[in-house]
């Protein structure tokens, strides 16, 4: 008798990707500029780590809040017992207006439709559940965030039909790339129950402009389907062009007399992901949040959201910090400045070691970096044997672009807000040591009079490629 269910033994949550597998190396042998110099640097993490302090600053300043005060007297038992699935309504209110001020208060979110998850990852897979029966599709352009082929499809059984999007337009999506992955859908006897798009977009970096997002509402009204935006790092947007929500092109087709009909048609089915985990850097509060203008929709995720909660506790606290407006609109002003300066640390780092990126780079927590050039052959095996290469020798985890559902081979998501300036400068002096040898490797094996002499030429390879490791340490250490 099978003692445990098919769901704990199937090996569908997408854990033997490269982009999880990656974390588990770094795991086993984490970077320490003390305890461990010669160790692996996190660049596959997409966290958040540049403004602690502006977070911790507002905490010592207003110390009964952590504390669960309330005009000096505890609140603690209050708080403690307080259990309702729909949430603190001090709360709900402040993150509303939070995400309205990060939209440029463009657009303004209802807190009755608002519902709180643990983190956007149930809330993207509360969504599938609600929208969606098993084995059916929703459609996603590629690159996309690898966690989608665990947050959408492991529990619910929903599959991912990819939008092919490819570097000759920087990866954006296009009405052919739209309708043909319908086509494809239905030739694999699925029916699409809507689109999912993150914007920004995570492994990209990039923000969507009112006409893509114009396009895929004229797509969906045309096929009579869902569209989810993954807006979760929509605070991060450092340059231009800014952030459009697709709330915000809603609205604009309202007042347009000509389209109002049509709005109202499909307004209530379009559905905004939202999370403090990159634009507060909390991945660890679990704060996550489905707005959706369906009231059938919001009473299901409202259900649900009892299977995820979030604490009352910190529900009260972020209440508190969010509802001090001074403190946000300066936090949302400083932690962009600080992103720009990092995304630019990196971007000149990687000139400097011959390479490139994606120039439309203008949000989130991390680049994606154009390795093509470093490829023995235009491969995934290729892709993957660079990226080896750089895991264990050179000592970076970064994401390939295969684990991401990437089309061409030789991209990657590189993070650059995970880590100290000191710790990112030395990532860069690896990479480059390793690009420079690499380069002086492969000239050498050009020659086939050197290969001639050398029966052992693979060996003789690898050592040097090991030896640029401890060259480096050496120097790392001399600079100490």
């Amino acid at each position: 008798m099978k003692l445990l269910s098919t769901k704990a033994t199937c090996n569908t949550h997408g854990q033997d990707s490269s982009y999880f597998l990656g974390w588990e190396e770094y795991e086993k042998n984490p970077y320490d500029e003390i305890v461990n110099p010669k160790g692996i640097i996190q660049m596959g993490l997409a966290e958040n780590q540049l403004s602690f302090d502006l977070l911790e600053s507002w905490l010592a300043k207003n110390p009964d809040v952590p504390g669960f005060k309330r005009d000096n007297k505890s609140i603690f038992r209050e708080l403690a017992l307080f259990q309702d699935y729909h949430g603190l309504p001090s709360f709900k209110k402040a993150l509303v207006d939070f995400m309205a001020e990060i939209r440029g208060n463009k657009v303004a979110f209802d807190p009755n439709h608002i519902v709180l998850t643990a983190g956007a990852t149930s809330a993207n897979e509360t969504l599938m559940f609600c929208l969606a029966e098993p084995g059916e599709a929703f459609l996603l352009p590629t690159p996309y965030y690898p966690g989608f082929d665990r947050d959408l499809k492991w529990r619910t059984g929903v599959e991912i039909v990819p939008i092919q999007c490819n570097s000759s337009n920087n990866f954006q999506i296009t009405k052919s790339a739209l309708h043909q992955a319908h086509e494809q859908a239905k030739k694999q006897n699925l029916r699409v129950k809507g689109v999912l798009v993150t914007n920004p977009s995570n492994p990209l970096g990039t923000t969507m402009s009112r006409g893509k997002l114009d396009l895929l509402l004229d797509f969906i009204k045309d096929k009579d389907m869902h569209l989810i935006s993954d807006e979760i790092y929509s605070g991060t947007v450092f340059s231009s062009p800014g952030f459009v929500s697709v709330m915000e092109v809603l609205k604009e087709r309202t007042h347009n007399l000509k389209d109002s009909d049509d709005t109202a048609q499909i307004r209530d089915r379009v559905h905004v992901v939202y999370s403090l985990s990159k634009d507060l850097g909390l991945p660890g509060f679990r704060v996550g949040a489905i707005y959706s203008e369906n009231d059938t929709v919001v009473a299901a995720a409202t259900k649900m959201s009892s299977f995820g909660l979030v604490s009352s506790q910190t529900q009260y606290l972020l209440s508190a910090m969010l509802g001090d407006k001074k403190f946000t609109k300066n936090y949302i002003s400083e932690n962009q400045k600080r992103l720009k300066r990092r995304q630019r640390m990196l971007v000149s780092g990687l000139r400097k070691a011959g390479i490139g990126c994606l120039k439309t780079n203008n949000a989130g927590l991390f680049c994606w970096v154009d390795m093509r050039h470093l490829l023995r052959s235009n491969t995934f095996e290729a892709e993957m044997e660079l990226w080896k290469k750089i895991l264990y020798k050179v000592g970076l985890n970064i994401s390939p672009g295969s684990s991401c559902h990437c089309t061409e081979p030789g991209w990657f998501r590189v993070c650059f807000a995970n880590m100290s300036e000191d710790t990112l400068n030395l990532a860069m002096k690896r990479l480059k040591a390793f690009v420079g040898d690499s380069r002086v490797e492969g000239s050498c094996s050009s020659s086939s009079s050197i290969r001639a002499q050398s029966s052992g030429s693979g060996t003789s390879a690898r050592k040097s490629l090991s030896k640029w490791v401890f060259r480096l340490s050496s120097r790392e250490q001399e600079e100490r």
